[in-house]
């Protein structure tokens, strides 16, 4: 299962009041662990950065100014995304936006289907605060490097409290592998553990484990350990 953690960062609230997409950041999950596979872009809006958008991601429109503008990285984005479930904190708002300058480069927009973190946040917290930062604090995830809202940051640290609201890491690294059955479908599949080259030695020196057998004798044959010990000499 292929899924897609997306944030993105804008000029402003509306994009039916012209504001523009700046950043968007997206990590690729697969069967709910990162693949190590993103996709970041910063983009320019053709527009002034209002000083209140500045403030929250500290992207100047200087800076912006030698970025490419969507029309030309829409059709990666759009590879990029292509089939996969999108993960989205207020997915409206971001969905709005992609959607909006998709609309305006001339190209269809995304029909992918969009889990939103927010609504499950609150479903599975009633009451509670869900923004980013309160469920990284409820989740004890290390969020201390956003002094800045940044696309892919946010993303990343989304991904991480995805995975808690949907029951925690529970999938074991160490018994599974992805494997391709027929280069389409994905697998996981557990690793047999390999013998060892050589037996380790024992931790147990001859003396004690003689002290270990005149201790056992002592106790009779009905003893447990007598009892382990007679059939570990059947085998």
């Amino acid at each position: 299962m292929r899924e897609i953690v997306l944030d993105t960062e804008t000029t402003g609230l509306s994009h039916a009041e012209g504001d523009r997409l700046v950043e968007i950041g997206c990590v690729e999950l697969i069967n709910h662990i990162p693949s190590g596979k993103n996709y970041h872009v910063y983009i320019n809006p053709e527009r002034d950065m209002p000083e209140e958008a500045f403030r929250v991601h500290g992207l100047s429109r200087e800076f912006l100014s030698d970025k490419p503008v969507f029309k030309t990285l829409a059709e990666d984005f759009r590879t990029f995304v292509d089939g996969a479930r999108l993960i989205i904190h207020n997915a409206p708002f971001d969905m709005g936006f992609l959607n909006a300058e998709l609309g305006w480069a001339g190209l269809p927009t995304l029909d992918n289907e969009v889990i939103d973190t927010v609504m499950l946040a609150r479903k599975k917290h009633p009451g509670a605060r869900v923004s980013l930062d309160a469920l990284c604090k409820h989740y004890g995830i290390d969020n201390s490097r956003r002094t800045l809202h940044g696309a892919l940051l946010d993303s990343e640290i989304l991904a991480e409290v995805y995975l808690e609201l949907i029951g925690g890491k529970q999938v074991s690294l160490a018994l599974i592998a992805e494997t391709e059955s027929d280069g389409s479908e994905s697998l996981l599949t557990r690793i047999a553990a390999r013998p060892r080259p050589m037996p380790l030695p024992s931790r147990i020196s001859l003396a004690e484990a003689e002290a270990h057998e005149a201790f056992i004798a002592k106790m009779g044959e009905t003893a447990i350990w007598a009892q382990y010990g007679a059939a570990e000499a059947a085998e």
